[in-house]
């Protein structure tokens, strides 16, 4: 099966583009990533800049907002967050906004979703933000919420959190089953056993080992569940930063976070090809990439390359 390929993007900051040509810019590399070839394009659902992408008073878009205009400006890739933070929307509102963006898109809508974690956007914006087990609830029960009003009628539920009353979610997802779900972070002992029950799709960080080993939990939480783990994508942040010709390598690497530079090879794109495949071999399904290193058109042509190359 040809693997998945993301084109994530944290950053809104474009050097010398104004605000008023900034949705203009973000549709270049949109489209620019679905010419390459790249399947799914998301954004982060955060309304501060977070930490290890920049300071937080840069450019942050809404992102369902940001989705739905994408949708008008793309014809092919699906489109999602990466990931919602479950704190931030009830849930039930949150299936109309995917179900709104799936109808708007022709069936390219992708539901990602996590516990949430900003404590400081929650402190500005006047959101709860509850403990971690807490959070952990809450994002069980939007999941069972939203699969309810992607897959029924007039659903109802009652948890500890949230609860619905013969919810109404018409018009229905275009898709068969309703969007896709892709569950981000691999807590061991929750997050991974939520994602064996729910998601399609799952996105990780780390080394091949670390990766292999949360495998292995996944697939014991998958056995519990009564499900194929197979069924779910396992999707890894690529952990290569692309180049034209080696010699523009060290001018990159100059660029990059210290903390970053141990874990990630800057290569061209055969040379990736050989750093990637090893993933594929162990099973994973597909790679996301994300700018501001992918940040222009002709950045994103050089993974256009790298897709064709394991495609």
């Amino acid at each position: 099966m040809r693997p998945l390929f993301g084109y994530h993007i944290p950053s809104f900051t474009f050097p010398g583009v104004p605000p008023e040509r900034l949705f203009d810019r973000l549709v270049d590399v949109a489209t620019a990533a679905e010419e390459a070839g790249f399947d799914l394009v998301t954004v982060m659902d955060h309304f501060y800049q977070i930490a290890n992408v920049g300071s937080e008073e840069e450019p942050m878009l809404e992102g369902y907002t940001t989705l739905g205009a994408l949708a008008a400006r793309t014809r092919r890739v699906r489109l999602g967050t990466m990931v919602t933070g479950v704190t931030y929307r009830n849930p039930a509102m949150l299936a109309k906004m995917v179900t709104t963006l799936d109808v708007i898109s022709g069936g390219r809508a992708l539901l990602g979703i996590g516990a949430a974690w900003n404590e400081s956007e929650h402190a500005g914006y006047g959101f709860d933000f509850p403990p971690i087990r807490e959070r952990m609830d809450r994002l069980e029960e939007a999941l069972e919420i939203c699969r309810l009003m992607f897959t029924e009628e007039r659903p109802s539920f009652e948890g500890r959190h949230y609860r619905i009353e013969r919810a109404l979610n018409s018009p229905r997802p275009i898709r068969a089953g309703g969007p896709p779900i892709l569950i981000g972070g691999g807590g061991e002992r929750r997050t991974l056993r939520i994602a064996s029950r729910y998601a399609d799709i799952t996105n990780w960080f780390g080394s091949l080992d670390e990766l292999r080993h949360k495998t292995e939990v996944l697939e014991r939480h998958c056995e519990a569940e009564g499900r194929d783990p197979s069924t779910i994508v396992r999707t890894v942040m690529a952990p290569v930063v692309l180049v034209e010709h080696e010699a523009a390598a060290a001018a990159v690497l100059e660029h990059l976070p210290p903390d970053r530079r141990a874990a990630i090879a800057v290569t061209t794109p055969a040379q990736a090809a050989d750093v990637l495949r090893p993933y594929l071999d162990a099973g994973f399904g597909g790679f996301i990439f994300r700018n501001p290193v992918l940040a222009t058109p002709e950045a994103i042509g050089l993974a256009g390359e790298l897709i064709r190359l394991l495609s």
